[in-house]
């Protein structure tokens, strides 16, 4: 294809620049962002210097070859004007010596220069394009072997598919990233795969959805009733409900509906129930999804369940724990504990250590303030007496620590380890965690281990809890502990409730509070939530509690005055927390954060470094959240830092903008295009502060956060809080969410098959499985702090 017909295919407006590769400045693998430096050999806009950086999103560029890139020019403010390009072609050189030389690169391995010159002297100056039509024009080469041959058809083939695959993707409308993710999903058969059925990308491409999909198809003629459309249909509505809310499977009329009105919305074509029922029968032959009676599931998500399952009730089935310590023996190093710890344990607790220590498996649970860190730590201390063990790491050379303690997030495991002197570290980490590639843990190569204490077990998912269950070895006796009143995991499933539920595992209850003793209001205000109401005093000033009434467009200027003083005080931006439920709005997490960044870590002069990515500016001493999971740095979602660092590409070898963040010492490097993965910290979601402490609690309740506020909710909120809570907004708000129970009821099995361990030995009446394909037939066609109060906060220093 030559200039012009490039120019004629993408309109006489795109602006493009030919030029001889020089450097490669920077090319990430995995989103394949690069910047390069070329020599400018033509360009049709105004540009007129001899070189030009362009950047975009392609594979690594060879050196010495010529590329005609399209986009435009833009002034970065750092880095001057750059062509930032949208798609790009190689150029195939025209004469005999450029195209010796093109054969003869590294591109083409184990071709040399005199097998080039033999292939151009055998085939002319059209050798490039005659390979690229027919194979075996190279057959009649002298002494060019087999696959040396089949080496330069597949080399030339791959990267003139890229060229085209990139042109087509970007007239349809794909950007450069998304075009190169295809590209390297589906390689030169990318457009032949989407001709036939655009609705791949869906399953197959992260960050393409059901909508952009569909619009393809109907480019390509694919509408209305068609399989392809109704099946990519139903995975995506079964996947992103079960993720969005909770489940881990929806009832096949739920789903059929749900399809039926996402396909007509989509493009307003009627559709028929019977055709969505016989493509979720086809999808469950397929094995894409999981029908068990009326329920339809993610194969990844039922298995989870299963396994969950098996593996406890394998665990359970375990005996040697009961009579392994006399009860006088456990007893007398009980009260020896005591002595030494300078400790008495309520009754209650006395019975979660002992559960703990003759069971192989444990739910503890409780409120705020009754006591679980205290039993952790005794059942810790009295395994190592009644076994004999050391709990020094350094102890433990040439065999594995017997005490594994880990949580969901990394704040919560720093709390485990600050209460019991011992190492904690994420489940994520401790299963061997690493990204892309999933777990390394498996059934085969289990975690090491005598005794497991998993700590914020509300946290956990079914896939997680999957992973956690079927990694641990035959012998290890496992202690869950979790308060069963906060928030449910962002992940699909309920796995804590439903093992309380369930009443297959060994479960003490904490109920008395200890920590009201030392007049706590905070756990009394929490423990009147857990009931669905609030004291009477709710607006009256406690010592470590008060409500502060204001209207929703008050909330930043009532923040305001609340941090400001707290600041003045000698409270840092670390001790003091806001927490709200939404992002947007006046009273929203992006809108707080922007206030309170001016208050702990302004800029008025100018004069100190930052670096803006899209709306936010990130300087050093930013309090910063990380929001994926990023296990090659030990760095998970939900971690907050501070940043320590802020190096211009001028700066460094990089040639780039890097900012460096210290996650409690551990430091980690984010150069521009990964700043994605933060966020600033001062005020943060609630779903994001689970376990998390904070010695200051900042939480506005207002009439405008309606869609979000229920109990377990504002429950989670005021836990967090060590020392002082500050509530501020509308009493009433405040009443409605504690008296609104969760509204979306989470569809779980994982209740309902744990009881049947109780049942192994019992009689059991069985019922039919109905397939699914069955309950489908008959879906209905008509369905449709010390000497400080938060009070103080509000007074002028």
């Amino acid at each position: 294809m030559g200039q012009q017909d490039s120019l004629r295919l993408f309109g006489e407006e795109e602006v493009f620049v030919k030029g001889r590769h020089l450097v490669t400045i920077f090319h990430n693998e995995e989103n394949l962002y690069t910047v390069v430096r070329i020599r400018v050999d033509e360009t049709n806009d105004t540009y007129d210097e001899k070189e030009a950086v362009v950047t975009g999103n392609f594979p690594r560029i060879h050196e010495e070859e010529t590329y005609t890139f399209y986009g435009k020019f833009q002034e970065h403010p750092k880095f001057g004007l750059q062509f930032h390009a949208k798609h790009f072609k190689k150029e195939i050189p025209q004469t005999k010596q450029g195209i010796v030389h093109y054969l003869s690169s590294d591109l083409f391995k184990g071709i040399g220069r005199k097998t080039a010159e033999k292939i151009v002297d055998h085939l002319g100056e059209n050798a490039i394009s005659l390979i690229l039509e027919n194979p075996t024009a190279l057959d009649d080469v002298e002494n060019l072997p087999p696959d040396k041959a089949k080496t330069i058809h597949d080399t030339l083939t791959e990267h003139q598919g890229l060229e085209k695959v990139m042109i087509a993707l970007n007239d349809l409308g794909f950007g450069p990233q998304i075009s190169m993710k295809i590209y390297q999903e589906y390689k030169e058969q990318a457009l032949e795969i989407m001709q036939k059925n655009p609705y791949k990308l869906v399953e197959a491409i992260e960050g393409i959805g059901f909508t952009r999909a569909d619009e393809l198809g109907a480019k390509l003629g694919i509408t209305g009733n068609h399989p392809d459309r109704i099946k990519a249909g139903c995975l995506y509505t079964l996947e992103q409900t079960c993720i969005q809310e909770g489940h881990v499977y929806l009832e096949a009329e739920e789903l059929i509906t749900s399809v039926k009105a996402l396909l007509e919305k989509s493009q307003n074509i009627p559709i028929e129930y019977s055709d969505i029922s016989s493509q979720v029968i086809s999808l469950e032959e397929e094995g894409k999804i999981i029908g068990e009676g009326t329920k339809a599931y993610i194969p990844s998500l039922y298995f989870s369940e299963k396994g969950i399952v098996t593996n406890i009730e394998k665990m359970l089935q375990q005996d040697q724990y009961e009579d392994q310590f006399p009860q006088s023996e456990f007893l007398l190093a009980l009260g020896a504990l005591e002595e030494r710890l300078e400790v008495q344990y309520a009754p209650s607790q006395r019975q979660a250590i002992e559960t703990a220590l003759m069971s192989p498996m444990l739910l503890l649970t409780g409120g705020p303030g009754t006591g679980k860190t205290t039993v952790i730590k005794g059942i810790v201390e009295l395994y190592a007496e009644l076994h004999g063990c050391s709990l020094d790491p350094k102890d433990y050379r040439d065999e594995p620590f017997p005490v594994l303690l880990t949580a969901p997030t990394g704040r919560a495991a720093k709390r485990m380890t600050e209460s019991t002197g011992l190492p904690a570290m994420t489940i994520h980490r401790m299963l061997g965690w690493n990204g892309q590639s999933g777990f390394q843990t498996d059934e085969e190569k289990s975690i090491e281990g005598k005794l497991l204490i998993v700590d914020e077990m509300s946290m956990v998912d079914t896939w997680l809890a999957h992973q956690l269950f079927k990694s641990l070895p035959d012998d290890i006796q496992v202690i869950l502990v979790g308060d069963e009143d906060q928030l449910p995991s962002v992940g699909p499933g309920q796995v804590l409730k439903d093992l309380l539920a369930s009443e297959a595992v060994p479960t003490v209850r904490l109920t008395d509070i200890y920590r009201q003793e030392e007049g706590s209001s905070i756990i009394e205000l929490a423990h009147h939530m857990k009931k669905g109401n609030i004291p009477d005093d709710i607006t009256k000033p406690q010592k470590d509690r008060s409500f502060i009434p204001c209207r929703s467009g008050q909330i930043p200027e009532v923040v305001k005055k609340v941090v400001e003083n707290a600041k003045k005080k000698g409270y840092s931006a670390r001790d003091v927390q806001v927490l709200a439920p939404m992002y947007r709005g006046p009273a929203g997490i992006n809108a707080l954060n922007e206030l309170l960044q001016e208050i702990f870590n302004s800029n008025p002069d100018g004069t100190r470094k930052e670096i803006t990515f899209g709306d936010i500016k990130y300087r050093i001493g930013d309090k910063v959240l990380q929001l994926v999971n990023q296990p090659e740095n030990n760095v998970f979602n939900g971690d907050i830092g501070e940043v320590v660092s802020i190096f211009y590409a001028k700066e460094n070898t990089e040639k780039q903008d890097m900012v460096i963040v210290s996650y409690e010492g551990n430091e980690v490097t984010y150069t521009r295009q990964d700043l994605n993965q933060l966020t600033h910290a001062y005020c943060c979601s609630i779903h994001k502060s689970q376990g998390s402490e904070f010695p200051i609690v900042i939480l506005p309740v207002v009439k405008s956060y309606y869609r979000m506020l229920r109990r377990n909710l504002l429950y989670t909120a005021i836990t967090r809080s060590k020392q002082s809570l500050i509530l501020c907004g509308e009493v009433e708000a405040f009443q409605l969410g504690v008296r609104r129970e969760d509204d979306v009821k989470r569809k779980t099995t994982l209740i309902e098959n744990l009881t049947t361990i109780h049942r192994k030995s019992e009689p059991v009446e069985t019922t039919k499985n109905v397939p699914i394909e069955e309950e489908l037939m008959n879906v209905d066609p008509m369905i449709g702090m010390e000497n400080v109060t938060p009070y103080d906060f509000m007074k002028d220093a």
